[in-house]
């Protein structure tokens, strides 16, 4: 198939790193790898930090321009065979896509997309509504965890809904062999995560908290990560056991796994948190907070241990539990790796997704046929 993918939440060659931005190149490759032409018909950025009628209304009228612009283009040249929308939510509603599979009578799939029923009232009313028009217009909607599925069924019937775990490239995290945590030597603990105002702030607020809390235990903490809130975030931490080596690109990063034993984020109001499958497949176990889909991929007792979101109590108190057995540590990082190879990897995720996609066609080929009965007789 022709796919056309669009992100109306930001482009994929955005130049700020970001998890969704790492996701939507995923999700390329495994479209890719399953034998697709993929093409990005458009940057126009539909994302708004701040919710308003009228904001949301201009950003409804730039995709109307946006789409006569797309649909005069795929008149003269090939149109595409399904229109694939990743990341629909209130605050990046789709109305490039949906207006364009509309009128090129193409399937229309929505991917990580999310329904939060609090938003149906207050400024992000308008686009709340926007999104529930287009999950109805989808033929298929997929959602990453199971707390975003249960969101989407109250208006996403059960064929038209699924699951698509999220998943990285494994191969790419080596791991040269087990880890030996020997006594004597303090646990090395890794966190990576960029030093934004908002939740990320919040998380690392949480972090140093616990780690207060665990004092009296031998550890040394890695921070990977920069931005405006730098200096502030990092004066929260004790100097002589905490080493920031700022922002590294993805072979830096994955050098920091393979130096570590165990890696630790507290996930404040996150989705879930690709950074967990990427630490996980380097062989590490996880402590992360509980925030909604982190669950799904983060097995309690298995490859890492959970505490409640937002609460820097639990948090030492499950980073305790983790440093108190490093032989259980160190078997748990084992099961983490395997775990993303076998429940995790873009091999298996290319296959789903393309017997997705093969499932929105027929479900839009039944629709169509199913509307064409209803039509009186000439």
């Amino acid at each position: 198939m022709r796919i056309a993918f669009y992100a109306p939440m930001k482009p994929l060659d955005s130049p700020v790193p970001s998890g969704d931005r790492a996701v939507g190149r995923l999700i390329v490759r495994a479209l890719e790898m399953a034998g697709h032409e993929v093409i990005q018909p458009s940057r126009l950025r539909l994302w708004l930090k701040e919710g308003s009628h009228d904001a949301l209304a201009e950003k409804e009228r730039l995709a109307d321009s946006e789409a006569e612009r797309l649909l005069a283009d795929f008149a003269r040249h090939r149109a595409p065979d399904l229109w694939l929308t990743y990341h629909l939510y209130h605050k990046a509603p789709d109305w490039l896509g949906s207006r364009i599979a509309n009128a090129l009578g193409i399937p229309y799939v929505a991917i990580e997309a999310s329904r939060a029923a609090k938003r149906r009232t207050g400024d992000w009313a308008y686009g709340f509504a926007a999104v529930d028009t287009m999950l109805e217009q989808a033929d298929m909607v997929v959602a990453s965890h199971r707390l975003d599925a249960r969101g989407l069924a109250a208006v996403v019937p059960e064929e038209r809904l699924t699951i698509l775990p999220p998943f990285i490239d494994a191969a790419t995290f080596e791991v040269t062999g087990p880890r030996l945590l020997e006594r004597g030597e303090p646990i090395r603990l890794l966190t990576v995560a960029m030093m934004r105002a908002g939740d990320k702030t919040a998380s690392y607020r949480v972090l140093a908290e616990a780690l207060e809390r665990i004092r009296d235990l031998d550890w040394r903490l890695t921070v990977v990560g920069d931005g405006e809130m730098r200096d502030e975030i990092m004066g929260w931490f004790d100097p002589v056991r905490t080493a920031w080596v700022g922002q590294l690109d993805a072979a830096g990063v994955t050098a920091q796994y393979a130096q570590a034993d165990l890696f630790v984020w507290p996930a404040v109001r996150e989705a879930y948190g690709l950074v967990f499958l990427e630490a996980q497949a380097s062989g590490l176990p996880v402590v992360a907070g509980d925030a909604n889909g982190v669950p799904d991929i983060v097995y309690e007792g298995e490859t890492g241990f959970l505490a409640v979101s937002g609460d820097a109590e639990s948090f030492a108190k499950a980073l305790r539990l983790a440093l108190s057995d490093r032989k259980h540590l160190a078997r748990m990082g084992a099961q983490a790796r395997e775990s993303v190879s076998g429940r995790h990897d873009i091999q298996a995720a290319s296959r789903k997704l393309d017997a997705i996609l093969r499932k929105a066609q027929d479900i839009h080929t039944k629709r169509i046929t199913g509307s064409c009965r209803k039509l009186p007789a000439s």
